[in-house]
């Protein structure tokens, strides 16, 4: 005897896979309002399977809300969004659950649960889409939580352990069930620049060792220039610029620029500082006459 051991690993979950050679991520003339604010205007775009894709843009551009959108947390007024040629917003519950088996979701406070060690946490999503044994789950928590450098942590609750800890951990989780994409809201905020480089390794590892697809909110700018294969940028509901990093860095775009600088006056809050203005001078309805003229 070789004295080796041979363990035997679960295979991934087919049904994460991407079926096609297609988009992983297809947006179709999406749009979303709230009264009278119209937050995705229009918006169409795909994704390719195995980058990182960047979406920043100032606050209230729409990031948030078109993250919801494509996790099937929130329906559109309008248009798709097609999760592997699957729609996310299908009538059919059953559609839908094939479609969001194909991502997990790192959310901005990580969304762990108190009550439960890192160990549990991890294992939940297993434990209620799965009918594997609890000695392979148990085997797999440990190898996601070994993936994200939090291999020590099993036994510790989510009180016990800092906030740069619990974005592993909530990383270990969105990726419990090898999804092929993973939705990132904010990974960095709340981070010290240390710990955000950190995040973003594991970012840009992840992605290429899994080859899964990576869509990142953020609006950290060192991260963008570290992990983005491809940055959207939005203002006011639509794309004002998509491409390399490079591109963005080198843009023209009065918009653009400053964003990138955060200049206090330009482009990007002059209409806001119109509408307070005149709301200010005239009352709420100057603004509601204007838009109805």
């Amino acid at each position: 005897m070789s004295g080796d051991v041979r363990i035997e690993l679960p295979e991934a979950r087919k049904d994460s896979h991407l079926r096609s050679d297609g988009a992983a991520i297809s947006v179709e003339r999406l749009d979303k309002s709230y009264d009278d604010n119209h937050v995705i205007n229009d918006m169409t775009f795909e994704f390719e399977r195995g980058k990182v894709y960047v979406i920043m843009g100032p606050s209230g551009c729409g990031k948030s809300t078109l993250l919801r959108q494509m996790i099937g947390a929130e329906m559109p007024d309008a248009g798709k969004v097609l999760i592997d040629g699957i729609d996310i917003h299908s009538h059919s519950r059953k559609v839908r659950d094939e479609a969001r088996r194909k991502f997990g979701v790192l959310f901005q406070s990580s969304a762990l649960l108190n009550g439960l060690t890192v160990a549990e946490n991890v294992a939940l999503p297993i434990q209620r889409h799965t009918d594997l044994p609890q000695s392979t789950i148990d085997l797999m928590v440990k190898l996601k939580l070994e993936l994200v450098g939090m291999g020590g942590a099993l036994d510790k609750y989510p009180y016990e352990i800092s906030g740069g800890m619990k974005k592993r951990a909530g990383l270990a989780r969105a990726i419990a069930l090898d999804p092929a994409i993973v939705f990132y809201d904010e990974p960095s905020a709340g981070l010290d620049p240390v710990m955000i480089g950190v995040i973003d390794k594991l970012i840009k590892d992840l992605t290429s060792k899994l080859g899964i697809t990576s869509v990142v909110i953020t609006h950290e700018m060192p991260s963008i220039f570290r992990i983005a294969d491809e940055v959207l940028m939005l203002f006011n509901g639509r794309i004002v610029f998509r491409g390399s990093p490079e591109g963005l860095r080198n843009s023209s775009d009065p918009l653009v620029r400053q964003f990138l600088k955060g200049d206090p006056e330009g482009p990007i809050n002059a209409p806001r500082q119109l509408s307070e203005l005149s709301e200010r001078l005239i009352g709420p309805s100057a603004r509601q006459g204007s838009s109805n003229g």
